[in-house]
């Protein structure tokens, strides 16, 4: 079991940048592989990268170049970097956490916050 909060999420211009954080607690950290995945309205969720139990990162094609994951591993908590933000990168994001080695696909996680808000502005 292990219980994750997300936070960070805010309103920024296009362009603009921002930090989320998810802080885990209830299991070892190190133990898992960590994604970030985000759901606009109407759409399905959507993978934006991921980070293996040994630091390995892979993004979303949409999100390459832009976003950055990384874990701390002694405080229990992923980040996501945003850069060059766009207003298509609105989205509800989402911290989710795996046994074992990294997926892509959301059914593949196994535990998941609720979520932060993340509008950019035109």
């Amino acid at each position: 079991q292990v219980q994750l909060v997300e936070s960070g999420g805010e309103l920024v211009q296009t362009g603009g940048s921002l930090r989320l954080s998810c802080a885990a607690s209830g299991r070892t950290f190190s133990s898992y592989a960590m994604g970030w995945f985000r759901q606009a309205p109407g759409k399905e969720r959507e993978f934006v990268a991921t980070i293996t139990r040994s630091g390995s990162t892979y993004y979303g094609n949409s999100v390459k170049g832009r976003f950055t994951i990384s874990r701390d591993n002694a405080e229990n908590t992923v980040y996501l970097q945003m850069n060059s933000l766009k207003p298509e990168d609105t989205a509800v994001y989402y911290c989710a956490a795996r046994y074992g080695s990294s997926r892509s696909g959301p059914n593949d996680y196994d535990y998941w916050g609720q979520g932060t808000q993340v509008t950019v502005s035109s």
